[in-house]
């Protein structure tokens, strides 16, 4: 497995493209002919383009992603569905495909009326504008973006039982309320797989749950999330390789989100290891990403063990805290624009990854007490812009990681400015 270049642009035959105008944009992604699935919000408010999206996925086939930034198209009533299914006709019309055969996105200011006189020539631009290239996905990648301060793009290959070299590339959007079960966010993946829509769906849940699931920026859930992937079937047949590969795609992504959080300083990745169940061990990772003092704790550098542990604490997941034991990383750093093409190692290997690491309770025992090494340590470690928190539960051998970012002055900033 490697690292490519393109984005979603990086699977033959793909074309894609963006326009903007003031803080609005258009994306659109087109892989004709192809097998889908999605997953969605679970919010019980839903946005007008992700009912709609869900009818078009029922159908197995999607041809094109069409999704505007800027407005939500939620809380609109019918004039919102007759706005969504408007941006669906006009690109299923172009690209001469089914109506049906279109999925639609919105992210933005929710209960606010489409502005179609601004979105219409915006899809109009972007269709006469579609091509196979990096820039293509690049251009779809900032078209979608809100609070975001970078636009988030991956591309891996790897090789099938079969012989195969499949492809599949990514762009997502997402910085602020992101919960766990995915948040305000927008993905959309592309591959030469061969794979029916059920394959697909079973393939993308398992993707999803490891990766989108597990991010928290703020613990609010958005009302317009959603994961769609588009398969074109012109390599081998979808197996385990297949599944690894989108496994980190989707982490990767994800981890794009947690670093570009509204506000956010530092990022944070959650490992707990050891718990009873893969069901206790994401409660608990969960559990100790989203919690508001570990997130301010974060901020402030303090190697505050107590936060950690109450959080698995309360999480649900079975605990002894006479036995827990609780370390601390620190990450190489890396940026969007650093990603190494070709690299087949970095993101594979989580040895590489790490820095400096110190143990700060063990086996219940308190190690960073004050004029200690380890609390010095610590506290060295905690300055770090990407730090991993790793939990050893010690009750059996399931691990989930989480991950998130800290709390910082400007989330407020941004949040209590952000309406129109």
């Amino acid at each position: 497995m490697k690292i490519i270049s393109g984005g979603v642009c990086a699977v033959d035959g793909v074309l894609a493209y963006g326009a903007q105008k003031g803080k609005y944009g258009v994306g659109i992604v087109f892989n004709e002919k192809s097998n889908a699935a999605a997953v969605f919000t679970s919010n019980k408010v839903v946005a007008a383009p992700v009912i709609l999206t869900k009818k078009s996925i029922d159908n197995g086939c999607i041809s094109a992603i069409v999704a505007n930034s800027g407005n939500a198209n939620c809380f609109t009533g019918e004039k919102g569905l007759a706005d969504a299914k408007l941006m669906a006709e006009m690109v299923s019309k172009y690209l001469k495909i089914d109506y049906n055969e279109v999925a639609v996105g919105s992210t933005g200011v929710i209960g606010r009326e489409m502005p179609m006189e601004i979105i219409k020539p915006l899809i109009e631009d972007t269709l006469k504008s579609l091509e196979s290239s990096p820039e293509g996905s690049s251009r779809a990648a900032e078209a979608i973006m809100t609070t975001d301060t970078f636009s988030k793009e991956f591309a891996v290959e790897t090789e099938l039982k079969d012989g195969n070299i499949v492809k599949i590339g990514g762009i997502t959007k997402g910085s602020g309320m992101i919960a766990p079960n995915m948040g305000t966010m927008l993905c959309y993946i592309t591959t030469d797989v061969q794979a029916s829509p059920q394959e697909l769906q079973k393939s993308l849940k398992e993707a999803v749950e490891q990766s989108f699931n597990m991010v928290v920026v703020d613990g609010d859930e958005s009302t317009n999330d959603m994961v769609v992937i588009m398969a074109n079937g012109k390599s081998g047949r979808i197996d385990e390789n297949f599944q690894s590969a989108l496994n980190l795609l989707c982490q990767e992504l994800a981890k794009m989100m947690a670093k570009d959080g509204e506000g956010a300083t530092k990022f944070m990745e959650v490992e707990i290891k050891n718990a009873a169940s893969l069901k206790d061990a994401r409660l608990a990772a969960k559990s100790v990403v989203k919690s508001p003092l570990v997130k301010t704790a974060l901020y402030g550098a303090d190697p505050n063990w107590g936060r950690i542990v109450a959080a698995v604490g309360y999480s649900g997941a079975k605990m002894d805290e006479n036995i827990i034991s609780v370390s601390l990383k620190s990450l190489k750093s890396y940026s969007n624009s650093q990603l190494t093409i070709g690299d087949s190692e970095l993101f594979t290997t989580q040895e590489n990854m790490d820095q400096n690491s110190v143990k700060i309770v063990d086996n219940g025992v308190v190690l960073a007490f004050e004029n200690t090494k380890e609390l010095s340590e610590a506290e060295s470690v905690m300055k770090s812009k990407d730090i991993r928190i790793i939990v050893d539960i010690g009750l059996g051998d399931s691990s989930a990681t989480a991950y998130g970012c800290d709390l910082s002055y400007d989330y407020v900033k941004i949040n209590a400015e952000y309406t129109t």
